[in-house]
């Protein structure tokens, strides 16, 4: 048995959740759902700049990518949103992230980004769509087989 055998389903699963814990920071931003915005049970209020705008790109975003739908694009706006976090919300209280608190915003900046450069993977509706027009994915994690000699 070799671990390329579960490259495809794992790298879907960890696009599934990351797009899933995307979307519920954006929910409780913009609906003051699952604790509301930093706890307060209450949402961000419409137009604040830059929350209530992060907070429709964090529901937006996370949800797009959730269901592997126009996931490459979706995948840059919110690691450069995070990257935007990160930098100018917390980056001013020290340069590390373990420091500063900004430890959320760096990992998924980072694996907004990895998901951004391979693609949905083949359990996605961009998959899908792929395949419906006769094109295969592209994805390193749908292409990856086992040797032969496995």
């Amino acid at each position: 048995m070799t671990s390329t055998r579960f490259a495809a389903p794992v790298w879907s699963a960890f696009r599934f959740i990351i797009g899933l814990l995307f979307a519920c920071h954006g929910l409780a931003g913009v609906f003051g759902v699952l604790g509301g915005s930093r706890g307060t049970g209450e949402p961000i209020p419409v137009g604040t700049w830059p929350n209530w705008y992060a907070g429709v790109i964090q529901l937006v975003c996370g949800l797009l990518v959730l269901a592997g739908l126009f996931t490459r694009p979706a995948a840059v706006l919110a690691s450069g949103s995070m990257a935007y976090a990160y930098f100018v919300v917390h980056q001013k209280s020290g340069l590390m992230p373990i420091e500063n608190g900004g430890v959320t915003a760096a990992l998924y900046a980072w694996s907004f980004l990895v998901i951004a450069v391979l693609g949905a993977g083949p359990w996605s509706v961009d998959a899908l769509l792929a395949r419906r027009k006769g094109r295969a994915s592209s994805t390193p994690a749908a292409t990856t087989r086992a040797p032969a000699n496995a």
